[in-house]
């Protein structure tokens, strides 16, 4: 019998999945084996067409062209609501060991394996090719941590699952191999991560930009040992005896496990190589937009390197800008936004009114959500109001977002999907903020609170929230560490919504049991007796904040997905996830 795993030898080899947009998106056609490790240009775009999948989970149009990961979390209303729609399936708790796989390049479990299975081919490969021997010694390091990518995203979505190391099998072959544990898995990854660094550079020039680096090796052990030390995994499986409670997590609870993923954000930061887009002077908060509008910066550590394109503005904009408005951001997550003096809007010395909710608050709110009398650049380049109030032409509730809202993180306010702009950036895979934000988190659950406390200052400062008279950015003195968890939770959503982060992190942190089980939050709109339908004042509506209409569900089993029936089926040692 076929094995699933090794569908990648029919799939990935060395076929094109679609048109290059990039040096790294350069793929071999249809040439047999012999010819391409024959030939280093050939090799070389073998290699390429690895890194082609690299941002297949932060991908916006991940299934079907629009849905993606963040329309199965409270952070985003999706826009259609299909019971076939993957995000559906997802947030309605429907997922089974039947629905799992979507397609055969884009799915939770496919997609890595496929990948993992071409690195291990170039690997067999690479001491044949012509490649001079410094050039194998660093792509195959190159190659390592793209395999390492790609499990990791099998660990987080599943638990344990096969390490395939670097074998290569047959499409005839017969196997029947188990899961690893989840211990095994991340010493493995974490092992890869830094064999793969001993041997890259600090920087990749020239033609060589976007290749893998030293810093990109250890900004993933950092996010590794990070979810591997979160309560779902350190001694938090959601089954505690029997076989598979050591395959989808560490059975016993270590605090030593916070301190390797601090150290691990620490050798990041000790590298002194990356820093914040810091920018208050053009505007509160400038840096943090500025981040997301070019293909490099001090902050981008590893990105989807991609051309002048309007992808983001397509998928969040609302159609009054031709966009396809299919992530609206919810009440929830606009909720989550401070103040400007960094102070919660629960929090009656805020200065938060309810009547005009929108005004001084953490300028990353306004870099992130269109709302009502946002200005925004139209398809003729101009900017202009978007009116989100219930039935406001071309964009309001009930004829464009199911929220109030839209989306515009990562948007370059002067592009429009309608027009003819477009903005420079990459898909940003991994920053900066997420490293200062591990380390804060880490060393908050080891107890040290000050010293955490100032990696989140750094973050509010570059968001641009005002220092304060104590310069504490709105947080108040003598926090404790349960306060300032709750406070590094809030951070993290508000700093990295939309970057393929919430789905993640809800199930890590063991709140989608609360999260996830319930209506998502929306608000309706409608302008005050006498307001002219174009007023940008805020005072000049009724806001109402009430339930959103699908309601999402979630159970324990959730935690973590199936594994695929085929797999189960085929390989009779592998065990399936608890509650499946």
């Amino acid at each position: 019998m076929k094995r699933y795993i090794l569908i990648v030898l029919i799939l990935v080899g060395l076929t094109s999945c679609k048109k290059a947009t990039s040096y790294l998106d350069q793929q071999n056609t249809g040439q047999d084996a012999t010819v391409v490790f024959s030939d280093s240009v050939r090799t070389l775009g073998f290699l390429n067409g690895i890194y082609q999948g690299r941002g297949f989970s932060f991908n916006k149009g991940r299934w079907d062209s629009h849905g993606n990961l963040e329309e199965a979390t409270d952070d985003a209303e999706y826009r259609y609501s299909g019971s076939g729609q993957y995000a559906v399936i997802l947030y309605s708790g429907n997922v089974n060991p039947l629905n799992v796989v979507k397609g055969t390049t884009t799915d939770f479990y496919v997609q890595p394996y496929l990948q993992i299975r071409a690195v291990n081919l170039f690997l067999s490969k690479l001491p044949t090719t012509p490649l001079a021997p410094v050039t194998q010694k660093r792509v195959a390091a190159e190659a390592r941590f793209l395999r390492a990518w790609y499990y990791h995203y099998l660990v987080k979505s599943f638990g344990g699952i096969a390490l395939l190391g670097d074998k290569l099998f047959d499409k005839d072959d017969i196997i029947d191999i188990p899961r690893n544990t989840y211990e095994d898995c991340i010493n493995y990854i974490v092992s890869e991560c830094d064999a793969a660094a001993a041997n890259l550079p600090l920087d990749q020039l020239d033609q060589d930009y976007g290749r893998i680096t030293k810093g990109m090796c250890l900004a993933l052990k950092s996010r590794v040992l990070l979810s591997a030390a979160s309560p779902l995994f350190n001694g938090g499986g959601i089954v505690k005896t029997g076989a598979i409670a050591s395959i989808i997590a560490y059975p016993t609870y270590d605090a030593t496990r916070w301190a390797k993923a601090a150290q691990a954000a620490k050798d990041v930061i000790d590298m002194n190589k990356y820093d914040l887009v810091l920018d208050n002077t053009t505007a509160p908060g400038y840096g943090f937009y500025k981040a997301f509008i070019s293909r490099a910066n001090s902050e981008l550590i590893f990105t989807f390197t991609q051309a002048p394109n309007r992808d983001f503005e397509g998928h969040f904009l609302p159609p009054s800008r031709s966009g396809g408005y299919y992530s609206t951001p919810t009440q929830n997550l606009v909720d989550q936004f401070d103040m400007r003096n960094g102070k919660q809007i629960t929090d009656p010395t805020s200065g938060y009114n309810a009547a005009n909710p929108y005004i001084n608050r953490d300028p990353r709110f306004g870099y992130t959500v269109i709302y009502n009398g946002s200005s925004y650049a139209n398809n003729s380049g101009a900017q202009a109001p978007v009116f989100t109030y219930v039935n406001a032409p071309s964009d309001g509730t009930g004829i464009g977002t199911t929220s109030g809202y839209y989306g515009r993180k990562m948007c370059d306010v002067n592009v429009s999907w309608g027009g003819s702009a477009t903005a420079d950036r990459g898909y940003p895979l991994m920053r900066y903020a997420e490293i200062l934000l591990n380390y804060a988190e880490a060393l908050n659950e080891l107890g040290q609170v000050n010293d955490a406390l100032a990696y989140i200052f750094k973050i509010r400062e570059r968001a641009g929230i005002l220092p304060g008279a104590d310069t504490r950015f709105g947080i108040k003195a003598g926090i404790s560490q349960a306060e300032l968890r709750d406070v590094i939770i809030k951070e993290r959503r508000t700093e990295m919504a939309f970057e393929d982060m919430r789905f993640y992190d809800e199930r890590r942190w063991k709140i989608a049991e609360v999260t996830e089980n319930a209506f998502n939050k929306v608000m309706l709109i409608t302008p005050k007796t006498g307001t002219t339908s174009t007023s940008i004042d805020g005072t000049s509506y009724n806001y109402q904040i009430t339930n959103s209409i699908r309601r999402h569900n979630f159970r324990p089993a959730n935690y973590l997905l199936p594994i695929p029936q085929s797999e189960i089926l085929k390989l009779p040692s592998f065990l399936q996830n608890p509650g499946y």
